[in-house]
């Protein structure tokens, strides 16, 4: 199952504004949590305290726990990669290796005996994780997870991010990727301008992020990489579809009920013989004589239009189309409504025959 995850950071929160965030995300169906024990400093045995406090309560309520760490924490901690007693006292469920070791040292830790996750930083793009099988890892207990970016403008392209989905996904490994709130102010590091995993995705609403990255089919999981998220976003992000894309759309006033019906009544899907100028959605033709279906605002087609096929266009009558180029229209097709501007992209990303659905 794809679960929707966030983060808490206790060395920088108060533990009473965490345990409330958790309670919160935790109603609107959230199953995972990042943390981080990368940044934090000071009294080891306070700071421990704190994050199990914070993990015990995210355990209540069935919320799984992975802690960011590298080399440098087990030194800190004062702990070897062949004994993680002290991760599962802590009541995590996995931890991530932000920065590995050789990758015989990972192998060995896949088989700790308290079965805690192993999970890898998927964005270096380099050959770590066949590194990593060469050494024969009990493949149960790895997980993938991408890196975030503070920074402005140094989050991973798309390419590169895909690149890296396709090297852990040919070992069925599971994925997950942040999105970035613009509500949450707080991170692992002391800079404030977003927390996304792809650049591209730093300025767009919570849920069209989350979107983006289950249309790739290669992440299973979607965590808010900042604290705190306001209630409206983590509302937003629970609405998400992981399997089915649904598209925020803008409908035209006045438009007939019975294309109305069309629109938002239907599952749709985009034929197999696909189109370069616009997706199909055909199964929901009517007979040209059924009323609703009259000529109405048969303007020139721009991208991201949606159409419905009007009573002058036999045979076609009542087919749904979504632009993906802009088209001439000879008054046979009607402009109902449009995409949501900073969802059109994800127009580009519907295969032959996925299916999808229009909210409004």
């Amino acid at each position: 199952m794809k679960k929707i995850g966030f983060s808490v950071y206790p060395a920088h929160v108060k533990l009473d504004e965490n345990l409330g965030y958790i309670g919160k995300a935790a109603k609107y169906g959230f199953k995972r949590v990042f943390t981080c024990l990368l940044s934090v400093k000071g009294d080891k045995e306070k700071i421990l305290d704190e994050f199990k406090k914070t993990i015990a309560h995210a355990n209540k309520y069935g919320i799984e726990v992975i802690a960011d760490i590298n080399p440098e924490v087990f030194k800190y901690l004062e702990i070897s990669y062949d004994d993680l007693g002290i991760f599962k006292d802590m009541g995590l469920y996995g931890i991530r290796l932000d920065n590995g070791f050789s990758g015989m040292e990972e192998s060995v830790m896949t088989f700790n005996k308290y079965g805690l996750k192993i999970e890898l930083n998927m964005s270096a793009g380099t050959k770590y994780v066949d590194n990593i099988f060469s050494f024969q890892p009990n493949l149960e207990n790895i997980l993938g997870c991408h890196n975030f970016y503070p920074h402005r403008y140094s989050g991973i392209g798309y390419n590169h991010f895909m690149k890296c989905n396709e090297q852990f996904k040919k070992y069925n490994i599971r994925t997950a990727a942040f999105v970035s709130s613009k509500n949450a102010k707080y991170g692992p590091w002391p800079v404030s301008e977003g927390l996304c995993t792809l650049e591209e995705h730093r300025n767009l609403p919570i849920d069209v992020q989350a979107k983006h990255l289950f249309s790739t089919n290669l992440i299973d999981d979607v965590i808010i990489a900042n604290e705190f998220a306001s209630e409206e976003e983590l509302k937003a992000l629970s609405n998400v579809n992981p399997y089915m894309l649904s598209l925020k759309i803008e409908l035209k006033d006045g438009i007939p009920d019975a294309q109305k019906d069309i629109v938002f009544k239907n599952i749709h899907f985009n034929r197999g013989d696909i189109s370069e100028y616009m997706i199909r959605s055909s199964k929901y033709r009517v007979s040209p004589g059924i009323p609703g279906f009259e000529p109405f605002n048969t303007t020139d087609v721009k991208r991201g239009d949606i159409t419905i096929d009007n009573s002058l266009y036999q045979n076609y009558t009542g087919e749904l189309h979504i632009a993906l180029k802009d088209m001439d229209n000879d008054g046979k097709t009607n402009v109902v409504g449009k995409i949501a501007e900073d969802e059109v992209f994800l127009i580009d990303y519907i295969k032959p025959w996925q299916k999808f659905r229009f909210n409004l």
